[in-house]
């Protein structure tokens, strides 16, 4: 199932950005890919990695603070493919919570 998440991080992103942003989707998809980054913060949690684990509220970036400011970046044109980007992430993640039956 793991796999799974990690690929919908991947596709969903690049389907929103063809659907769209359609002259501009790959960059559109790269700044989208570039919100990855939020998941350095499961360095800070032993393991690293846990299937197990719901990353919403747990790690420094998927906070409740942290989530209810990326929505903010929508406001900001230039920033607002990477808020998408970043909502896209959260999202993906809540859902994988809810799979586990983590509310």
């Amino acid at each position: 199932m793991a796999t799974l998440h990690i690929l919908l991080h991947f596709f969903v992103p690049g389907a929103v950005a063809y659907l769209t942003f359609r002259d501009k989707w790959l960059t559109s998809w790269l700044i989208m890919m570039s919100a990855m980054i939020i998941d350095v913060d499961h360095l800070l949690a032993t393991p690293i990695f846990d299937p197990n684990r719901c990353g919403i509220g747990f790690h420094p970036l998927h906070s409740t603070t942290a989530i209810l400011l990326y929505p903010l970046l929508l406001l900001i044109p230039k920033l607002r493919i990477l808020g998408i980007g970043l909502l896209i992430h959260i999202g993906l993640d809540a859902l994988d919570c809810l799979r586990m039956g983590v509310t």
